[in-house]
């Protein structure tokens, strides 16, 4: 007889480690997507606060106004908030993304969020930073397939431009 120790692992040593391996996986992996999804959630969320800080600065600084749109393209404002959102500085005061303006930044939407805002109307501000709509305006933010219990978030902007999120869970 050999007093050689054989080096490796066993057949039933590998089966163990790989059944503890999976249930741990399994474990963890709804956990780490609920993470995933409320992460990109709020990434979504801190984009559109800084977006609309933004359009409203500039139109402070350029005592004309400012404002955010939906848009698809980043170059018009065509109420499509989902495929993304769009800060302009309203250089003629018109309340309106036109030729003269400048776009300030264009964020592109993320397909697994929805996001819902003013169908027909952008969000904009005077020079003084105001809110220029008299009805109140809010930007709805959540998962493109919001199943129950899933988080959402309510942007709402008052009259003075300011921000305020309200987080919710999908009905």
């Amino acid at each position: 007889m050999s007093l050689r120790r054989e080096r490796g692992f066993t057949l039933i040593e590998l089966m163990v480690t790989l059944t503890v391996f999976v249930i741990l996986a399994s474990i963890a992996y709804p956990s780490f997507r609920g993470m995933t999804r409320a992460n990109r959630l709020a990434t979504a969320n801190n984009e559109l606060i800084a977006l609309t800080n933004l359009a409203r600065s500039e139109g402070i600084r350029n005592n004309r106004g400012g404002g955010i749109c939906g848009s698809a393209d980043g170059t018009a404002c065509d109420g499509s908030w989902s495929k993304g959102v769009l800060a302009w500085s309203d250089l003629d005061g018109d309340g309106q993304l036109g030729g003269s303006d400048t776009v300030l930044r264009f964020s592109q939407g993320n397909p697994q969020l929805s996001v819902a805002g003013p169908t027909d109307a952008a969000i904009t501000f005077d020079g003084r930073g105001r809110r220029k709509a008299v009805a109140e305006q809010s930007l709805v933010l959540s998962p493109s397939s919001c199943k129950t219990g899933e988080g959402k978030s309510t942007l709402t902007i008052n009259q003075s431009g300011q921000v305020r999120v309200t987080k919710g869970t999908c009905a």
